[in-house]
């Protein structure tokens, strides 16, 4: 798979050109070597990761597609190669490298033209967006370690534990399931404070009559999975069990809509309509859910303005929520893969009001 991708950046590439990526995630979905240092160069006849002497074992033995090449100077060695391929143009990230590093680049490679122009990083970022069958599988491997660590940690939830203690249990689980870190930031918030989507835990103790709303997820092979569960701690009350059927309803039409072809924006519609229309207009502020792979955030996203229409292969979550300031707030979330005839949800965990 690394050769055709690497075929897909060369055959756009004009006459006597190159680009080069330094976007670690474009550079390890481009060379198969998944660490932040290192620089993909790629001519009509090159094809070659760049890195320094701490990486270089690893990078020959992870990258079978791709030449690898120790440097002590990236860019010094990189012209060098520049030079004997008599490239005239050297695209670069225009999205990921800052001016600084644009000027760098151009004051050493002189003599040559340094160009966004192609749009080297949105090339990349469209192959993303479509995961292939090896890519997939680590997403699922991924999440199955993330629905295990939902099972595990119900046993663990009690009135008393703060919300930092559950945080740390899941992520400590994770970690002996086999993940390679968290996916990001895990959220774990409670009471009042569910109702911020992007809680940070804190020393605040579980109580009776709590909604928990865990968001959380496991790296495999370098990519990542995602999942939001809230539980009830106790019984909940009539507005609590309102708002949460709502969210469900919501997720589970939204589910029910995507199939190829379909605009993100009206799956993201689909959602938010049900919301609103149920009286909760206004506490829905965020997108319906977002693409995963590599990064936690990638594209397309169902939103509010992503006019994407969606293709097999595509991984997205499916994260509708509903947050009452100074109350509670409820999100569920899923990930699933757009196949070719509808989706096939990733996440297996109980989507049906938990009460613990």
């Amino acid at each position: 798979m690394i050769k055709n991708r690497i075929e897909n950046i060369r055959v756009k590439l004009p006459a006597n050109s190159a680009a080069l990526f330094t976007n670690e995630a474009d550079c390890f979905y481009l060379s198969g070597f998944n660490k932040s240092e290192g620089m993909v160069l790629i001519t009509g006849n090159t094809a070659c990761l760049f890195v320094d002497f701490r990486y270089i074992e690893a990078a020959k033995a992870a990258c079978k597609d791709m030449d690898v090449k120790l440097t002590g100077a990236f860019l010094k060695d990189i012209y060098e190669v520049l030079k004997n391929e008599n490239i005239k143009t050297v695209f670069i990230e225009g999205d990921s490298v800052t001016v600084k590093e644009a000027e760098t680049i151009k004051s050493v490679f002189s003599g040559i033209e340094v160009s966004t122009e192609l749009g080297i990083d949105k090339i990349v970022r469209d192959m993303r967006a479509v995961k292939d069958e090896g890519e997939i599988s680590l997403i699922k491997s991924a999440q199955a370690i993330t629905d295990r660590a939902f099972s595990y940690i119900q046993t663990k939830i009690a009135v008393g534990k703060t919300e930092r203690e559950i945080a740390l249990d899941l992520e400590f689980f994770m970690r002996g399931e086999g993940s390679e870190g968290v996916a990001f930031d895990t959220i774990a918030v409670s009471g009042k404070n569910s109702s911020k989507p992007h809680g940070v835990p804190g020393d605040k103790k579980i109580a009776d009559g709590d909604f928990l709303t865990l968001d959380f997820g496991a790296i495999v092979g370098g990519y990542r999975s995602d999942m939001t569960r809230t539980v009830a701690i106790g019984t909940p009350s009539d507005k609590m069990l309102t708002v949460y059927n709502t969210v469900l309803k919501a997720q589970t039409e939204a589910i029910k809509a995507i199939e190829p072809g379909i605009s993100c924006f009206d799956v993201d519609k689909v959602a938010r309509d049900i919301i609103n229309g149920a009286g909760f207009e206004g506490c829905f502020g965020h997108g319906l859910g977002h693409s995963v792979g590599i990064d936690i955030h990638e594209n397309p996203s169902f939103n509010t303005r992503c006019k994407d229409l969606t293709k097999p292969g595509m991984v997205i979550t499916v994260e509708p929520g509903i947050y009452l300031e100074n109350e509670f707030g409820v999100r569920i979330e899923d990930m699933i893969v757009v196949t070719e005839n509808g989706c096939e949800v990733l996440t297996k965990s109980e989507r049906s009001l938990i009460i613990l």
